[in-house]
C-alpha cells in the first residue's frame, strides 16, 4: 500500500488480540469500551481495540481461548511507589536509564525510581509542570527544564550544579550523552529558541543559539555528535562536531497543532533517526558527504531511507530490532451517540517497508484516566538493553516487555497446555532459563508459587526432590526467576547430593546483594567447600568498596579467609573489627609468627586478653621483642611488664629501671607496691623520679629502705603533717633515736603531742615526752591522753602478771618433766661391760678414759657433744685433746 494508505496486518484475523495480567471473570457486566472507567488497582487488562462487546457483556473468556492467539509483548503496570505518587500528582515526562527511571510530575517533582517503581531519590524542582528530564550515558547527571522557565543540570552523586530561569517556558533539555567527561560538558534547551550550553575551561557556562524564529522547540534527542529537535515547521538535526546544521525534515500535516499533536524523536543508532508527526512516521539515515560534493555543504547529509503513514496519531516512537513500537493515540465514534470519543491507546509493533509497513502485533492499553487524556499526554520511553518500553500518561505509567521463549512456555503453562510446554520445553532446552523438564511434583511446586506460598513451596522441595541434584539446581534458579532465593535457601542440600558451586554461589550473591545479614548466617552454616571461595571473597571485596565500614561484611571476609586458610588477612580484618575470636584465631591456628608486628593492635583492641596471650606464649614470642614492639606506646608497655611483674618478680628485671617510670607515669597506685616487692630496681634512680615527681610516699619509702631513716620521718613530718603515720614508721623502725627526732619535732606542737600520748605508751616511756611539755601550752585532748596512758600502763602490769604466771606454770611443768626423764634408766650395751663407761642423761655414752678428768673449779662432769653444741663448732675435740 502507498505512504498514504493504512498500515497491512499480517495476522489471520487482521489483528493479534491480546489479554494479559488479571481476567474478567466470566459473565461480569463492564460498560462499552467508550464509557468504560474501569480503573480499579486489582485490574488491568490489554485488550485489542477489535474486541467485542455484545449486548453489555463481555463474551466468555473460556469461549475466546480457543481462538486467542500468543501476545508478543507482556505489560505490568508500575506501581509501588509510582501508585503512591500519580494518586497526589500526575506524570509529566519520564526518562530511562539501565539503572534507574526519573520521573517529572505535574507539580514540579522528580522522582529516582527503581525498575520496581520505589522510590529512592525526590527532587522539588518548580511548582509547576516539570517539562522535560535528560539524563547521560552514565545516569550520573540530569537536566530537568519546567513551565516556569527554571532550567538545572546537575550530578546527582556529585556537588555539580547549573541553574538558570528564562523569561519563558522551557519545553525540552538534553545533555550530552558523555556529559561525564570535562570536555563534554554540554547541554541544549528549548523554548522559544534553541540554546547550547558548554562549559569553558574556567569552568564557566557560555551558551550560544543553535536555532530560533519558528516557533517552540518542542522536542529534542541527543545521540553522539548529533543533536535532532523538532519545532512548529519541521526537525533539524545539528552536528556538534562539525558545529553545522545538516538537516531540516519539514512537518508533513501542517493542519494539525503542533502543541496538541508534538513530534516523536527517536535515534536508533548514532545515524539512524525516527520521526513520528501526526500519522507519519520517517527513518532518516545520516550519511557522509562525499568530499568531492562538500564545497560549501555540511559534511553529512540525512537520507530518508522509510516513510509510511500510520492508522492514527503518534504518541512515540521505539526501536525494537528491525522493527518499530509505536504509541498511538486513538480516537473513535460512538455508534451509539455518533461523537467522536478518546478510546484507549495502543501499543504497535510494526515492520517498516520502504514506503508502507506491516502489522506485527496490536495491543489496546487500558490506562487510568484514558477518556481525558489528549494525543501530547502519552509518552514512550525504552530502555535500549533490555527491550523494556514505558507508556507514560497523566495517572498511569505501563511496562511492556518483549516476550521470549520462556514467557512462551509460561503461556502454555497458564493455558494448561503442559504436553504443548514440555514439547516446547524439550525443543529450546538450550535458549530456556527458567523452565527445565518437570514431573507432577514440579508441577505442585509451580501450583504453589503461583499462590505465592513459597516457604510451602520451598519445604516441599525436600521431598519431592529428593537426592536428585539436577532437579534441585533446576528449582533454586526457578525461585530465583521469581526473587525467591531466600525462601529456598534454608532447605538447599549440603551434602549427598552436593550442588554445583555455582548454585550455593548465586543465592550468595543475591544475599549479598540484599541482606548482609542473611548473607554471614549463609556463610557460618554452610560448609565452605560447598562454593568456590575465591569466588564469594572477591564479590564481598567488590561490596566493601562501596561500604567499606560494614562490620558484617567484614567479619564474613574474615571467615572466607579462615576457611581459605589465609590466616593472615583474617587476623587483620578481626583485628580492624576489634573481633573477640581474633584470640581464638591466633590460638587454634598458631597465628603467632603473624601478629609479632600487630602488637600494638592486639594491645589497643583487649589489652587484658593480648597480655595473657603473650606472656602464656613467651617461648613464641619473647619479652624482648614485646618490649620493643610496644617501645612507642609506653602506656601499653607498662600494662604488659606491669602483668609479667605479677607473674613473676624476676622474669622482667632488666626493664625494672624503666618501670619505674611507667609507673610514676600511668599507675602510681602501683608504685609503691612495686618498689616493695621488686629486688632488682636502682633504688636510686627511683629515688631521683620520687623526688622530682613529689611522690611522697614512696620518697618515704625508698629513703627508710636505703637507711635514711631520718630523713623519711623528716618528710612524713614536715611534708605529710600525718603524725599517726610518723608514729607508726617509728614503730616499724623500732629505732630510738628515731623516736626522740620525733619528740623533739613534736614538742612545740600540740596535735602532735596528743598524737604520741596517744600511742607512744608502748615503744617508749610517755615520761619522757611528759617532762618536755612546756607549761602553759594547750593540748588537745589531754585528759583523754592522760587516761589513756594510765589505761596502756595498767593493761601492760596486767599483762606482765599474766605472762608471769604462765612462764612459773611452764617453768614447773618443763622441771618436772625433766626430773622424770632423768629418773629413767639407761639401757647399757652388754658389749660395754669390760670397759666403765659415763651415760649422760641426754643418752650419750661415754669410755670413762675418754672424758676430761674434772677439775678443782669444775667437778661436774657435761656431755661433751651436748656442751659443744652451745659452746661452737670444734669446742668438744678441744676438751677431749685437754
Amino acid at each position: 500500500m502507498g505512504s498514504g494508505g493504512r498500515p497491512r496486518r499480517v495476522t489471520p484475523c487482521g489483528v493479534l488480540s491480546t489479554v494479559v495480567a488479571n481476567y474478567l471473570p466470566a459473565g461480569q457486566e463492564t460498560e462499552s469500551l467508550e464509557e468504560s472507567t474501569d480503573e480499579s488497582e486489582g485490574f488491568y487488562a490489554v485488550f485489542s481495540h477489535h474486541r467485542s462487546v455484545l449486548s453489555g457483556k463481555v463474551q466468555d473468556w473460556h469461549e475466546e481461548e480457543e481462538s486467542e492467539e500468543e501476545p508478543k509483548l507482556k505489560y505490568e503496570r508500575l506501581s509501588n511507589g509510582v501508585t503512591e505518587i500519580l494518586q497526589k500528582d500526575a506524570a509529566g515526562c519520564m526518562t530511562v536509564h539501565d539503572k534507574f527511571l526519573a520521573l517529572g510530575t505535574h507539580y514540579g517533582k522528580v522522582y529516582l525510581l527503581d525498575v520496581q517503581g520505589n522510590i529512592t531519590q525526590k527532587f522539588d524542582v518548580s511548582p509547576v509542570k516539570i517539562n522535560q528530564i535528560s539524563l547521560d550515558e552514565s545516569g550520573e547527571h540530569m537536566g530537568v527544564c519546567s513551565e516556569d522557565g527554571k532550567v538545572q543540570v546537575f550530578g546527582l552523586y556529585s556537588g555539580e550544579e547549573f541553574h538558570e530561569t528564562f523569561d519563558c517556558p522551557i519545553k525540552i533539555i538534553a545533555v550530552n550523552p558523555h556529559f561525564v567527561r570535562t570536555s563534554c560538558k554540554q547541554f541544549v534547551t528549548g523554548g522559544k529558541k534553541l540554546l547550547l550550553f558548554e562549559r569553558s575551561w574556567m569552568s564557566r557556562w557560555k551558551s550560544c543559539v543553535l536555532h530560533e524564529g519558528e516557533g517552540n522547540i518542542r522536542s529534542v534527542k541527543w545521540r553522539g555528535h548529533l543533536i535532532a529537535w523538532a519545532n512548529n515547521m519541521g526537525v533539524k538535526i545539528f552536528d556538534v562536531t562539525s558545529k553545522q546544521r545538516i538537516t531540516n525534515v519539514p512537518r508533513d500535516d501542517i493542519s494539525l497543532r503542533p502543541d496538541m499533536y508534538p513530534c516523536s524523536l527517536c535515534w536508533k543508532d548514532s545515524v539512524t533517526l525516527i520521526i513520528g508527526w501526526g500519522t507519519s512516521v520517517k527513518i532518516c539515515s545520516v550519511k557522509e558527504r562525499h568530499a568531492s560534493e562538500m564545497r560549501d555543504l555540511p559534511s553529512r547529509y540525512v537520507e530518508i531511507v522509510s516513510q509510511f503513514e500510520t492508522e492514527f496519531y503518534i504518541s512515540g516512537l521505539a526501536p525494537l530490532c528491525d522493527q518499530l513500537v509505536v504509541l498511538s493515540y486513538v480516537k473513535e465514534v460512538s455508534e451509539k451517540t455518533e461523537r467522536e470519543y478518546r478510546a484507549r491507546p495502543r501499543l504497535d509493533i510494526i515492520q517498516p517497508l520502504p514506503e508502507t509497513c506491516e502489522e506485527i502485533s496490536s495491543d489496546a492499553l487500558t490506562v487510568r484516566g484514558f477518556q481525558e487524556n489528549e494525543c501530547r499526554d502519552y509518552h514512550l520511553e525504552y530502555s535500549e538493553g533490555e527491550s523494556l518500553f514505558y507508556i507514560v500518561s497523566p495517572r498511569d505509567i505501563v511496562v511492556a516487555k518483549e516476550r521470549d521463549q520462556d514467557d512462551h512456555i509460561d503461556w502454555l503453562l497458564e493455558k494448561k497446555k503442559y504436553e504443548e510446554a514440555l514439547m516446547a520445553a524439550e525443543i529450546s532446552q538450550k535458549n530456556i532459563k527458567r523452565h527445565k523438564i518437570l514431573d507432577i511434583g514440579l508441577a505442585y511446586i509451580n501450583h504453589l508459587v503461583e499462590k505465592g506460598e513459597y516457604d510451602i513451596a520451598a519445604r516441599k522441595c525436600q521431598k519431592i526432590l529428593g537426592k536428585n541434584a539436577a532437579l534441585w539446581e533446576y528449582e533454586v534458579y526457578k525461585f530465583k526467576e521469581i526473587g525467591q532465593l531466600k525462601a529456598i535457601s534454608p532447605y538447599l542440600p549440603r551434602g549427598d547430593p552436593v550442588l554445583k558451586p555455582l548454585i550455593y554461589e548465586m543465592i550468595l550473591h543475591e544475599f549479598l546483594e540484599s541482606d548482609y545479614e542473611g548473607f554471614a548466617t549463609l556463610i557460618r552454616e554452610w560448609p565452605g567447600d560447598l562454593y568456590n571461595n575465591s569466588v564469594i571473597v572477591q564479590a564481598v571485596r567488590d561490596h566493601l568498596k562501596k561500604d567499606s565500614q560494614n562490620r558484617t561484611l567484614l567479619k564474613t571476609l574474615a571467615e572466607l579467609y579462615t576457611y581459605d586458610k589465609n590466616y593472615g588477612n583474617a587476623l587483620e580484618i578481626y583485628l580492624t573489627l576489634r573481633h573477640k575470636d581474633v584470640f581464638q584465631l591466633i590460638h587454634k591456628h598458631n597465628l603467632f609468627s603473624s601478629i609479632k608486628d600487630k602488637i600494638v593492635l592486639l594491645m589497643d583492641f583487649d589489652s587484658e586478653k593480648a597480655v595473657d596471650m603473650l606472656l602464656d606464649n613467651e617461648d613464641k614470642i619473647s619479652i624482648k621483642k614485646v618490649v620493643e614492639e610496644l617501645e612507642d606506646r609506653p602506656e601499653l608497655q607498662h600494662v604488659y611488664l606491669h602483668k609479667l611483674f605479677k607473674r613473676d618478680h624476676h622474669k622482667g628485671q632488666r626493664y625494672h629501671e624503666k618501670q619505674i617510670s611507667l609507673y610514676a607515669e600511668y599507675d602510681r597506685p602501683n608504685l609503691l607496691p612495686f618498689l616493695r616487692d621488686s629486688t632488682h630496681c636502682p633504688l636510686e634512680k627511683a629515688l631521683e623520679i620520687c623526688q622530682q615527681r613529689n611522690f611522697v610516699e614512696e620518697t618515704i619509702y625508698l629513703l627508710s629502705r636505703m637507711g635514711n631513716s631520718r630523713s623519711a620521718l623528716k618528710m612524713i613530718t614536715e611534708e605529710l603533717h600525718d603524725v599517726d603515720k610518723a608514729i607508726e614508721f617509728a614503730k616499724e623502725q623500732d629505732d630510738g633515736e628515731l623516736w626522740e627526732d620525733l619528740i623533739l619535732y613534736s614538742i612545740d606542737k600540740p596535735p602532735f603531742i596528743t598524737g604520741l600520748l596517744n600511742n607512744i605508751g608502748t615503744h617508749v616511756d610517755p615520761i619522757l615526752l611528759i617532762h618536755r611539755i612546756k607549761e602553759g601550752m594547750e593540748i588537745p585532748n589531754l585528759r583523754d591522753s592522760l587516761v589513756k596512758i594510765l589505761q596502756d600502763y595498767n593493761l601492760q602490769i596486767l599483762l606482765r602478771e599474766g605472762c608471769k604466771k604462765i612462764l612459773v606454770a611452764d617453768s614447773l611443768s618443763l622441771l618436772k618433766r625433766m626430773h622424770r626423764t632423768q629418773m629413767k634408766g639407761v639401757l647399757v650395751d652388754d658389749a660395754a661391760k669390760p670397759f666403765s663407761v659415763v651415760a649422760f642423761h641426754c643418752r650419750h655414752m661415754f669410755h670413762k678414759e675418754c672424758l676430761p678428768v674434772p677439775s678443782m673449779n669444775s667437778p661436774a662432769q657435761f656431755c661433751n657433744i651436748c656442751s659443744a653444741k652451745h659452746r661452737g663448732p670444734g669446742s668438744a675435740i678441744l676438751e677431749l685433746k685437754k
